[in-house]
């Protein structure tokens, strides 16, 4: 079966899961702003899900079309094919947003594609009512500038939830964004990795499970695992194949410290249920105290700031401090995310390159130095 997706994601995350995407064997990867389409066969469903480092949730894009009318809505969500995706049982609640378009009610767009849903449904299985005491198959609508995207969520809980992080410190960074600051700073299986400020290890994790190859969600559940129309042998090859390509990175090391110690012994804790705990080590230190263990290093870091946790004032003694202890050292770089455009004269120097990103809504940039 040919499925056609979307992958919703944080700002400036759209080219690292297109070149994922690309890499696990989907078809027809194309880049918009705050999402990626492609398409591909249960299999890819699956291991895309299991798989994407960077991507929040993998939704099915059962159809598109223009509504500037509630009936315009109402007949293009009608003569979608739904029966494909959702059984007699199962259960399909809907929710979703209208930005910039004539149908601006959310609830009652919500109420029509409900409805036009379940017309759909009740002509193809000829029964009058549905119990939905199924799996639940979510329904997403977007409407932008009168365009609406009908979808079905396959993941549930974001993909970021890897299933690792129970416990957090103040203002933890997402796995997803901690992930793609590895890949832009070009982390590899040999590389000594470091992060000073590691809060509940976050970033250090996530570096560690590229750097062997963990599948980000190995260890949890999908809502597709329980749609008919996938058979459950998918998953467990796609787990499989997963697996297979674990590797053993031997010249790998992550050192990883900070100011507080009870986020410390929560990092520890993370790093144990991800599966990479032999692989950083962990301490209590202040980052004004960083001294590095290796010769060389590949340096993350995402120090607290004005709208996360401290003042301007503040956050400027931080840059400054890090400026002093990140010295420009051959073999050495150094990356830090921050929302702050004056980051560069607190820390001294001038990155070498900047690449824009957004922490949940706040628009970062991450600043990186390797020359």
């Amino acid at each position: 079966m040919n499925i056609n997706f979307v992958i919703p994601c944080l700002l400036g995350m759209e080219s690292l899961i297109a070149g994922e995407l690309k890499d696990m064997g989907a078809r027809d990867v194309v880049a918009e702003n705050g999402r990626v389409l492609f398409s591909g066969d249960e299999n890819i469903l699956a291991r895309v899900n299991i798989c994407s480092r960077f991507s929040e949730r993998v939704q099915i894009l059962v159809g598109s079309f223009e509504a500037r009318s509630f009936e315009e809505l109402f007949q293009g969500t009608k003569s979608l094919e739904w029966e494909k995706w959702i059984g007699s049982l199962d259960a399909f609640p809907v929710k979703g947003y209208s930005i910039n378009s004539d149908l601006f009610s959310t609830r009652d767009c919500q109420a029509i594609i409900k409805k036009a849903v379940v017309e759909r449904l009740k002509a193809k299985y000829k029964i009058e009512w549905f119990e939905e005491t199924g799996p639940i198959h979510q329904i997403q609508f977007s409407i932008m500038k009168n365009k609406v995207s009908l979808l079905i969520d396959t993941s549930g809980y974001g993909l970021h939830k890897r299933g690792y992080r129970l416990d957090a410190n103040d203002a933890p960074i997402k796995e997803t964004l901690a992930a793609a600051l590895c890949s832009l700073s070009h982390l590899r299986p040999y590389h000594k990795f470091y992060d000073p400020m590691c809060g509940s290890g976050t970033i250090l994790i996530e570096g560690a499970m590229m750097a062997a190859n963990i599948a980000p969600g190995i260890n949890r559940r999908f809502s597709a695992e329980r749609f008919g129309f996938i058979d459950r042998k998918i998953w467990e090859e796609e787990r499989e194949r997963a697996r297979s390509l674990e590797r053993e990175p031997n010249d790998f090391e992550a050192f990883g410290s900070d100011i507080d110690a009870k986020a410390i012994e929560i990092a520890k804790v993370n790093a144990q249920r991800a599966g990479v705990y032999s692989r950083i080590s962990f301490k209590v230190g202040d980052v004004a105290s960083f001294v590095p263990a290796t010769d060389r290093g590949t340096l993350i870091c995402n120090p607290p700031y004005g709208e996360r946790l401290l003042d301007i004032s503040e956050c400027e003694k931080i840059y400054k401090t890090l400026g002093n202890v990140f010295v420009q050292k051959k073999g050495w770089s150094y990356s830090i995310i921050s929302p702050d455009e004056e980051f560069e004269k607190a820390f001294g120097r001038k990155a070498d390159k900047r690449r824009k990103l957004y922490n949940g809504m706040i628009k970062c940039q991450l600043f990186m130095y390797f020359k």
